[in-house]
């Protein structure tokens, strides 16, 4: 809670579609959550994401749509930057690999790490298709893996398993352009990245970061533990950033482009000029620890097929450039969410997509069962019935019936107004006390972002409020001593107050309409002190609140038969 510059970025996602919710769950969404939270702390914080554009499967979706690869950027661009904002994804920045800024720096470090003995040229042997008349890099070819025999594997990494491959390696490998098996295997020249030379220091770097999650740190250490190899950072590709040297044209590369992996990272650097350049801020003292980054607190947030790259690839950008660059303190992973027997998929069409979801729901019933699933210890499984298990249960007999019992009790018995009189007694200090503790264990479960631990502490704090209307009776007070009655009221009310502030950073929008209705939404985005007692009598006496429209209805069953029907489910199990 100490920090007070906090830099966010979380994993660009992919330009070919719209994101499915495991992207939106294992990346975006938990980013969001946690910049959230630390604005409301009083933190300077900065949650910069972007698309990332380049490379084959770029190429690939634009000619299935029938576009030129910068017009498809474009298009998609703007689609997913409109469903992030409609999920009220708070990024202060949304930027594009394609951008010029990107293209300055992904040349620049090339360079300087060429200058450093880093990079260097080599003859390499890639896929050719025959039937393509093209080479295929990377992601153009499928196969067997040859670590664990799962089919596809891509050319660059096994979804399955996680290892990193070169297409030779693949078994049984095809042209995923034209599905040819007519292959060869012909010399071409690219730069290779000297990722061996840096193993020592990537190592020290990852053992001083005793911050990472466990599955961070042991998806690091299998690459660490079975050797950093050189990796090639130029592909046989026309769209993507151009091979330079110099600031001209590199001899011999003029049609070729920077691997996807290589500048995808960078554009983290690259959004924050891009946001700079855009709003007259200095992107450098978030960024260059020789110009005041030394002090930012920078977390990184992705899912776990994309740690090896963070954790190994970017460091050795970054180490190897020996440039004062800031570097990651804290780099946050998470499992996979997968759909019932399978894992979501963009290019298999397999579960909801972000675009999907909102036509059926409010963001932020999404964000919410996202969040409390959030697979962190494990991957998780999507199935409807437990999703609608899970917010009938927590947001509409939970949050919800609190907030509607609670207001339409004042507006019937007391004018719609935070009532004064009385005096807390016994029952009002130990949800105090209750409160303070659970309060705390919030706090902390966010400051460490904690998602799945955090949203517990937060429903077992609406919870609280339910046990302390139940037992408080203001309905039954009020016959006999309205002074009674009217303290219980007016703990509930602030109780209100309260759950607005504190669920803003997983439900904003039904946060702003809760402090709505009791008029406070000048405090929603400031998080609250440890004084719970304060918490429960700061409304001002005679405030006019107002019930809100149900704010979560119940999903029935005939909705998720609907649902499983048009998205599929249990029968894919």
């Amino acid at each position: 809670m100490s920090r007070r510059r906090i830099l966010i970025t979380s994993a660009l996602p992919y330009i070919n579609g719209v994101k499915h919710l495991g992207n939106l769950a294992g990346s975006m969404l938990p980013a969001d959550v946690y910049a959230r939270f630390t604005r409301a702390t009083g933190a300077e914080v900065l949650y910069i994401c972007a698309t990332d554009e380049h490379g084959t499967p770029a190429e690939l979706a634009a000619a299935a749509a029938g576009q030129e690869v910068r017009a498809y950027c474009d298009e998609q661009h703007a689609l997913q930057h409109t469903i992030g904002r409609a999920f009220h994804l708070s990024w202060d920045w949304f930027g594009r690999s394609s951008s010029l800024e990107n293209r300055v720096l992904t040349q620049h470090f090339a360079e300087v790490l060429e200058d450093q003995g880093l990079v260097e040229e080599r003859t390499d042997q890639m896929i050719y298709s025959i039937d393509d008349g093209r080479f295929l890099p990377d992601r153009y070819v499928e196969g067997t893996c040859p670590v664990c025999s799962y089919r596809p594997a891509r050319g660059d990494q096994c979804d399955n398993c996680g290892s990193l491959l070169d297409p030779i390696e693949l078994i049984e490998p095809y042209s995923a352009v034209s599905k040819s098996t007519n292959l060869e295997v012909r010399e071409t020249r690219h730069l290779y990245l000297l990722q061996s030379k840096l193993q020592d220091r990537i190592r020290t770097f990852i053992d001083s970061k005793t911050d990472f999650p466990a599955l961070t740190r042991s998806i690091a250490y299998k690459h660490l533990d079975e050797g950093l190899i050189d990796r090639g950072i130029t592909r046989d590709l026309v769209w993507g950033v151009p091979v330079t040297r110099g600031g001209q044209p590199r001899p011999g590369f003029e049609h070729k482009v920077f691997y996807v992996w290589f500048d995808a990272p960078i554009e983290y650097i690259g959004a924050t000029q891009e946001w700079a350049n855009a709003t007259g801020a200095d992107w450098a003292r978030w960024w260059r620890t020789d110009q005041g980054a030394d002090d930012v607190h920078y977390v990184e947030v992705m899912g776990k097929d994309n740690v090896a790259f963070h954790t190994v690839s970017f460091p050795a950008t970054l180490l190897g450039s020996e440039e004062p660059w800031k570097r990651v303190d804290v780099l946050k992973s998470f499992n996979w969410l997968n759909w019932y027997g399978g894992k979501f998929s963009t290019s298999r069409k397999r579960g909801v997509f972000m675009d999907a979801a909102l036509d059926i729901l409010p963001a932020d019933v999404w964000r919410w069962y996202l969040s409390a699933q959030a697979p962190e210890s494990a991957d998780s499984a999507f199935t409807w019935e437990a999703f609608q298990n899970l917010v009938n249960k927590d947001l509409a007999d939970v949050l919800g019936n609190f907030v509607n019992r609670i207001l339409k009790f004042t507006e019937t018995r007391f004018d719609g107004v935070v009532p004064g009189g009385g005096a807390p007694g016994p029952l009002e200090a130990r949800l105090a006390a209750d409160l303070a503790e659970k309060l705390a264990e919030l706090t902390t479960a966010l400051d460490g972002l904690e998602v799945r631990r955090s949203t517990q502490a937060l429903r077992a704090i609406w919870v609280l409020g339910n046990e302390y209307l139940t037992e408080a009776a203001p309905w039954t007070a009020i016959k006999t001593d309205r002074d009674r009655a009217a303290v219980v009221v007016r703990a509930g009310l602030n109780l209100v107050a309260l759950f607005a502030r504190l669920s803003h950073p997983f439900i904003p929008a039904t946060a702003v309409v809760i402090a709505e209705a009791v008029g406070d939404q000048a405090t929603l985005h400031t998080w609250p002190g440890a004084d719970a007692i304060a918490e429960l009598d700061r409304l001002p006496h005679g405030r006019p609140v107002k019930a809100p429209e149900v704010l979560f209805r119940k999903i029935e069953d005939a909705q998720i038969a609907e649902w499983a029907e048009r998205f599929g489910g249990a029968a894919e199990a």
